[in-house]
């Protein structure tokens, strides 16, 4: 890996180390670029305070810290501002109102909820319920055709443990839509050293079928993440087995 682009703050409230640790730590790796991208602040309107995000009043902070580190390494790295940023439809516009006075280059896609997080379905919970499934797919179908999004980020997230038919139906038809739109997917680190239910073989296999690009994310909520060299063999693995086309970096 040369680059990545998907590291979070503690100002998510899951996440420890300071940024400066994680860019000293980049350095170290030989990453070329690195991006940070915490959980998108969501100015909800209904007076729900998320748990697992930053605040809105906390961005300007984040946006301020990572340009000065920016500033400060340019000779040694190339720093990028980013968010992760769920499809919220009831919030959505608000939150772009939110950004807008702010120099942010990039949006990471990662959906975590089907609606909005305080009335949806945590969709990384095992589920038969197909309804969770389509509507994962069919959200985040909305959300390419924003047109706002760098790359879709643990696209295999969504944990259906129903007919195999059906998940590849939904999962084949979500692949069309990323790859219509001219987007790669994420082969997600974290999944990998946390033993979650990603990356899903499943669907790498219909991504390889549909002949999709990726692109590695180290999803680092630590220092010690930054770098996984046995993440990035087993995600090399899912790579080479399914014939995927791997992207270093992206045009930013």
């Amino acid at each position: 890996m040369t680059a990545n682009y998907h590291s979070h703050t503690t100002r998510c409230h899951h996440a420890t180390g300071t940024q400066r640790e994680y860019v000293e730590k980049a350095i170290e790796a030989g990453y070329r670029v690195f991006g940070f991208s915490d959980h998108t602040p969501y100015p909800y309107n209904n007076g729900f305070v998320s748990p697992i995000r930053m605040l809105p009043d906390e961005l300007e902070d984040y946006v301020k810290e990572t340009l000065d580190l920016k500033e400060e390494y340019k000779k040694d790295i190339d720093i990028k501002l980013g968010l992760e940023v769920e499809y919220f439809p009831k919030h959505f516009e608000d939150l772009m109102r939110l950004c807008e006075p702010y120099p942010i280059e990039y949006f990471l896609l990662a959906q975590h909820h089907t609606e909005n997080e305080y009335d949806g379905t945590y969709v990384g919970f095992p589920t038969q319920d197909e309804r969770v499934l389509e509507r994962y797919c069919s959200q985040i179908g909305e959300a390419l055709a924003v047109g706002k999004f760098l790359y879709l980020a643990h696209p295999d997230l969504v944990n259906f443990k129903g007919e195999e038919a059906v998940y590849e139906r939904h999962m084949r038809a979500l692949c069309k839509k990323v790859k219509e739109y001219g987007l790669p997917l994420e082969i997600n680190f974290l999944g990998i050293w946390d033993g979650r239910n990603y990356p899903d073989r499943r669907f790498w296999k219909i991504a390889g079928e549909e002949q999709m690009d990726v692109i590695f994310g180290a999803d680092a909520h630590h220092v010690s993440k930054i770098w996984l060299p046995e993440c990035e063999k087993v995600a090399m693995q899912i790579v080479e087995e399914n014939g995927l086309h791997l992207l270093t970096q992206m045009d930013i």
